[in-house]
Order: structure tokens, then sequence, then C-alpha cells
């Protein structure tokens, strides 16, 4: 399996390609009018009479204002969102607001007119906000043009509310829907012209609206890409080798191929095999029951405590680099009054989506076609031309609404590439791919694995003087994307530690600062988990802090405090969340209080958990979240969002995926435990926006849930929590 993971960057260079035309393309090009030049799925039919003013907006005759997005939605909201920030600028009325995604065909064809549709790193708003909110902008700008033109009056005297045009001198009125048709034909205006809203201005931005893509979910009428029904449709069950990095040999189809429904077996890859049939319980059926041959290969000697000693031998090695090198931390501890040393360390994590990987193809010899769930339909589109051998232009890629993504469908594309190869050998049939969950879960690109050693001075008075943290562990870019590893230095992995301002910068001032990474791969397959790396990095720093504030002397908050007075925004949401935690009150008996703070994706994030510790069960009563994601879209997705990281939160406490032979133990969710309802605690968040920055809200908060809840646990119980999962100190989250 190594090597066709290797062969990422070789598969995603057809998406550079398309990025690359986009450049070429540049500006906004609004209301760039050249036929789609694909076929449009019929879902995104906007109907007879409908008028195009720009590539943003739609309008109907009855008034609707259709709005077009690019972006993926995964259950965050990101559709509403960008819906809210072009109707903001539209002027339109909400009540009559629809969506439209649009596929990367069109994009492409059209000149990447709505420029990136990849959805991950929490950039689906704040990476596209400037941009979509000009268009609607612009759409007004020429509605508002064609209703004066009407009426023979300059633009400046009219005016529009809840998509209605008034000209007040006059006493007339109209709507988007009456002037849409000639509004369309108009130029449109210089970007240079446009004049965004203010935040403090805003109507329908800034406000908790309803979701618009809901009904369908609760009525049972949303059809994910695993539902996806096609004439004619097959169905195929795969399998790659359980060793990473082993291969297939062999296998014995004379054994299945009277099965019920059977239709054939293929060689996917080097490491996988495909069972077709005519449905995919009768596939996977087959597969089960298929006799295959693997070559392990040596990686089958792996296993978690043999990749355990190599990050331990990374905490104390010569090779790490230095990233952040303040002061003198070294000496500076060496001559503290009193020292403080820990090593901490996380497991690999699995996305554990509840939809598993999938994906639906259709090839011919000059048409290419993919419906799949993708945080990247680009990528999707990119892998599509590349394994099937067909230009992008005569391909398509149809992306839906995920069941789950936390970064695992974004760059790899794996599903795409395995379904092409199976759907090439049924031209023109419609060939659905569906992964069982234990080849979901045994195939995943995992959160890394890592360690860290942090160490610190106090001075006489309990002053951090000095702090030294070196994290061991696997690299996402080494595995995924080479190219972004500079001099043999990858910085994504100290994500949170960064003293530059921005993304994930470390909320301390500590006057001798050292921070190091060791880069110490193995042959498992990693990429983004939900959070990424500030995951583990706010989970050291925020734990060890606890324990230098213990040793110290001094509360927990007031030791942060004192640190924080050149980090504002940090100290901010640290003290917001404090405050409605009720920091310092009274509690009732044997409930204990954890605090954690933390930054990333350009957000920043604190926590107070509220734990009780008896005998072995741990039971969170209530955690309190603060956010600054800079200007807040919609408060109640921000709000659903904590509420969700929460839950991630708690997964990475009790999970993990341990290696066994080279291949990963735990293989459904009856041995990989995810957050259940009756453990999850009552959640309160604050939503603590300064509006003068725009960050990212899907991610940033999971990195101070479970540091919030260890430190409770230290205070409950006197004893540090080092290691994950908790079974491993005989604790479980009830």
């Amino acid at each position: 399996m190594k090597n066709t993971q290797r062969e990422n960057a070789t598969n995603l260079s057809r998406r550079k390609f398309v990025v690359g035309s986009a450049a070429a393309g540049g500006g906004l090009a609004l209301g760039f009018n050249l036929p789609f030049g694909v076929e449009r799925a019929a879902a995104q039919s906007v109907g007879a009479g409908s008028a195009e003013v720009n590539a943003w907006v739609v309008v109907k005759p009855d008034d609707t204002c259709v709005i077009r997005i690019a972006r993926a939605e995964m259950g965050q909201g990101t559709h509403t969102g960008l819906a809210q920030l072009v109707a903001e600028e539209l002027a339109c009325d909400w009540n009559k607001v629809a969506i439209e995604p649009i596929t990367a065909g069109q994009n492409l064809a059209r000149k990447r007119v709505w420029r990136d549709m990849a959805t991950g790193g929490s950039r689906g708003i704040r990476g596209s906000q400037d941009y979509v909110r000009q268009g609607g902008a612009a759409a007004r700008m020429m509605l508002l043009q064609a209703a004066a033109n009407q009426w023979n009056v300059p633009v400046s005297e009219v005016t529009v509310a809840d998509g209605v045009i008034t000209h007040a001198a006059s006493g007339r009125s109209t709507s988007y829907g009456k002037v849409a048709a000639a509004a369309a034909k108009l130029t449109p205006p210089d970007p240079k012209s446009i004049q965004l809203k203010s935040p403090k201005d805003w109507k329908i931005a800034g406000k908790p609206m309803k979701r618009l893509d809901t009904a369908d979910k609760l009525n049972g009428s949303k059809v994910y890409s695993i539902d996806l029904k096609l004439p004619g449709m097959v169905y195929a069950a795969v399998k790659a080798c359980p060793v990473y990095g082993g291969k297939l040999v062999s296998w014995d189809e004379s054994k299945v191929s009277r099965m019920p429904g059977f239709s054939g077996v293929i060689q996917v890859d080097d490491a996988t095999v495909a069972v077709v049939a005519n449905t995919w319980w009768r596939a996977k059926s087959a597969l089960d029951a298929l006799p295959i041959k693997w070559d392990e290969g040596p990686n089958a000697k792996e296993s978690s405590a043999t990749i355990a000693a190599r990050l331990r031998e990374g905490l104390t090695s010569s090779d790490a680099f230095a990233d952040i090198d303040v002061g003198d931390a070294p000496k500076a501890i060496a001559d503290a009054s009193k020292k403080v040393e820990a090593v901490y360390s996380t497991p690999f994590l699995s996305h554990a989506c509840m939809e598993p990987m999938n994906c639906t193809v259709r090839i011919t010899a000059d048409k290419a076609e993919v419906w799949m769930p993708s945080q990247n339909a680009e990528a999707s589109l990119a892998a599509l031309s590349t394994a099937s051998g067909l230009p992008l232009a005569k391909c398509e890629a149809y992306n839906h609404t995920l069941g789950g993504g936390f970064g695992r469908r974004g760059g790899t594309q794996d599903f795409v590439r395995q379904a092409v190869a199976i759907g090439k050998r049924y031209p023109g049939i419609p060939v659905k791919m569906i992964w069982s969950r234990e080849e979901d879960q045994a195939h995943d690109f995992y959160r890394p694995i890592s360690q860290c050693k942090l160490s610190a001075g106090l001075d006489q008075g309990g002053n951090l003087v000095g702090l030294h943290i070196r994290v061991s562990g696997q690299s996402i870019n080494a595995y995924l994307a080479p190219h972004n590893i500079k001099d043999g230095k990858d910085r994504r992995q100290l994500q949170g530690l960064w003293t530059q301002p921005g993304d994930a910068q470390i909320g301390y001032t500590i006057p001798n600062l050292r921070t190091e990474y060791a880069m110490r791969n193995t042959h498992v397959p990693v990429g983004p988990w939900r959070g990424v790396n500030t995951n583990q990095n706010g989970l050291y720093l925020e734990c060890f802090i606890d324990e230098v504030a213990r040793a110290a002397g001094k509360d927990p908050l007031e030791f942060r405090r004192a640190l924080m007075k050149n980090h504002p925004k940090h100290l901010g949401v640290l003290n917001a969340a404090a405050e409605k935690g009720g920091w310092g009150k009274p509690l009732p008996a044997g409930v204990h209080r954890g605090i954690a703070q933390f930054m990333g994706y350009g957000s920043y994030v604190a926590a107070v958990a509220e734990v009780t510790v008896k005998g072995d069960e741990v039971k969170v009563h209530r955690m309190v979240l603060a956010t600054n994601c800079g200007h807040a879209v919609n408060p109640a997705t921000i709000a659903a969002q904590v509420e969700g990281s929460v839950c991630y939160g708690f997964d990475s406490l009790q999970s993990e995926i341990s290696v066994q032979n080279g291949r990963a133990a735990e293989l459904n969710y009856h041995t990989y435990p995810i957050a259940r309802l009756a453990q999850l605690p009552k959640v309160e968040t604050v939503i603590a926006p300064t509006y003068d920055f725009w960050g990212g809200v899907g991610e940033p908060t999971i990195c101070v849930v479970a540091p919030a809840i260890l430190n409770a646990i230290l205070a409950a119980t006197g004893k540090p929590v080092r290691t994950l999962p908790l079974k491993n100190h005989g604790l479980k989250i009830v």
C-alpha cells in the first residue's frame, strides 16, 4: 500500500494544473457568462426563466435567489455561512434563498470563476469570504442598475431591502425577479469599485440563521454518495493488504465465481483486490470468501512497541531541528531553582467517518464521471483524469454532502483512484465501490503518532524562566507532501507552538524558549485529522503548564495570565472561559475544574472542564468553551461546531489505533469507541469575536478539550495523565 500512497504527489499534479489554469485566468470574472460546457446534474438545474446575474447569483422569476457554492459541505454549515455572506451583500430576502453546489468541471470550464473548491483547514469561509461577498455585492449593483435603467433614473436614487428595489422619489418599486434578465445583460462592475459592508451593519451575516441543508436530512430525502443509484449499476467491495506496504500475490476466483450475483475479481493496484457483483453485500460476501495470498513484507514485524521505541529515541537524539530558540532554554532550566520534566505521548487515531469511503464512476471512451463525497472536488477531478487517462475537459466530478470528512477525504483521493481502476473494466456501466467499516478503519490516513518531552525551570518566586519542548513523531508532509519539507525541517508538526502571529501562535511569552522536532516516520500512513497537530501540541503544552503551575504552587489560571500579557487575544478567550466557567468559585464535593487555552487555524480558544473521578470512572459534567474567530458569520453554527469539537476531543481521550503485526488492530466501533451521547457533558459556548480578522471554526476548539479534562483529572487525583488513551491508566469516561 505504501508505494501506492507515494504516488499521491503525481496524481495531485493534475490538480495543480487545474489551479494553475485558474491563476492564469486571474481576477474575479464576475458575470463570465460562457456555457458550462459540461453536463449538469439534474439537481442543480435552476429552472426555466431564471437569470444568471453573475457566477454567484441566479435569480428566479419568483424572486428566489439561488446562490452558487463551490466549497464542500460535511455537516459544518459552510454552505449556509457562505450563502449568508453573499445574501448580505446581495440584500435579498433570506427567506427566498436557495443554494446550488457547482461541479469541478463547471469551475474548470469557466476558468475557475468560483476559485478554490477545497474545504479543509477550517478555511471554508475564511478562505473565500472576500470574493464571495464581492460576488453578492456585484450582483446587487447590477440589479439596481437594471431597475434604474428601466425607470430612467440615476442609480444613486435607487435603494433595495429584502430584494425589493424602490425609487422613493416616484414611489415605484420592483423586485429582483422582474429585473434579473436585464441585469444579466449588463457589464459587471469593476471589482475595485465594490465596497463591502462593514460587519457592524450586517443583517443576515452575523446572525444565527437556520441551516439551509437541514430539511432533507430530517425527512430522509438527502442522497449521500453512498446512497446514489444509477440505472444498470454494479457494486464493488475492496480489500487491501492488511499490512501497510504489503503486496497482493494471488487469489482463487474459482472459489467464489458461483456465488449469487458474482461478476468478477479485479486487481485494483499492487496491494488491492476487488470483487464486483449485482449488490454490494453480495460483492462483500464473495470478497470475504475469496482465498487471497498476501506478501506482507518486512513491515509485518512492526508493532506499537517498536514504533514507541523509535519515537522515544527521538526525544534525546542529536538530529532534531530547533524551530524556536529564544534565549538559552537549556541553560536557564539547568540553573533554575526548581526543574520540572515530563514525557507525554498520543497515539494514532482514525477519522472514523460515519460514511465509509465510497465512490461511483462511469467510464466510457470519451467521458469519465465520478460521484463522490470529497473535501476537494478539484482533486477528485484531477484523480479521475489521471486514473482514467482522459483529459480534464472530458471528465466531471459530482460532489455530494459528506457523511463526515475531518481531513480524510481531502488530497489523497485513494477512493477515487480505486473506483476508476475498477470502472475501467466495466465501460459505460456505473460502478459503485464501497469500503466496509473494517476496510475504512484498516486503511485510513491516521492522525500521526508522537511523543513529547518538556522541561521547565522556575525561579525562587515560582516564575517560569525557561521552557524546552521536543516533539518526536511522524510527519504528515513526509508521507503526503515531501515538497513542503524545507531543508529537512518540517514545521507543520509544531503547529500551535509557533511564535509568528497569525495562524497558530503560542500564547505565552517565556524569556528562554526552545521548541524542537525530531522526525521519526513509520510505515503507517498518516494524514490530516480534524485539528491536525494543534491537538497533540495543545495537549502537551497545556497539560505541562498545569504541572509547572502546581510545582510553582500557583493557581493554573493565574500562572497562565502572568505569561500572557503580550498576547491579549489569547488572554481574552482564557478570561472569557474562566469567567463563564466560574473559575475559583465553589464546586460540589468531588467535582474539580481544569483549564486550557491554545490557538489554531487563525482562532483563539480556551476551555474549562468540570470533572469527577470515582475509582476508574471519569465523568465530565460541564464544559465551557470560548472562541474568538474574529468575525462570527453564524453564531448558531459556531456553537454547533464547538459541540462537535467536544465529541472529537472525547474520541482522542478514549480511542487509539494500535499496531500489531504491522497492521491496525482496531477495525470497528466496538474496539475503537467514539463519543456516546450519554458520555457528553453540558456544553456552553462563549463566542467572543473581536471583528478584526477571519479565523476558522471547525477545528480550533478540539485542541483545548482533552487538556482541560486531563487538567481536571490532575486536580482531582494529583496524578498527571501523560499518555493516551485513558484506558492505559485504568480510566474510562462514563
